[in-house]
């Protein structure tokens, strides 16, 4: 039956995809699985693992838009006294 033709939709087809799918989805599995063992022994060495996931969303960035975030962060906080 997997060779049939129903209503416009190849069923070979159907099912090479959905399986493809199926191993894309434990791949991802593992990768998180990888990810929370690197935090786990990131945070078992004693480093903070909310500054990291911090750090790792500003590398994501443009050079240019870091620059710019930290220097309006600065004002604001300089605003507020939290700076010298």
């Amino acid at each position: 039956m997997t060779g049939h033709n129903v209503e416009g939709v190849a069923g070979e087809e159907v099912r090479l995809l959905i399986e493809r799918w199926e191993r894309l989805e434990e791949e991802k599995k593992g990768i998180a699985d990888d990810i929370k063992d690197v935090a786990a022994e990131a945070k078992g060495r004693g480093y903070d693992i909310k500054a990291m996931r911090g750090i790792m969303k500003i590398r994501k960035k443009p050079k240019e838009e870091q620059q710019e975030e930290a220097a309006i962060l600065e004002v604001y906080m300089r605003a507020l006294g939290m700076m010298v």
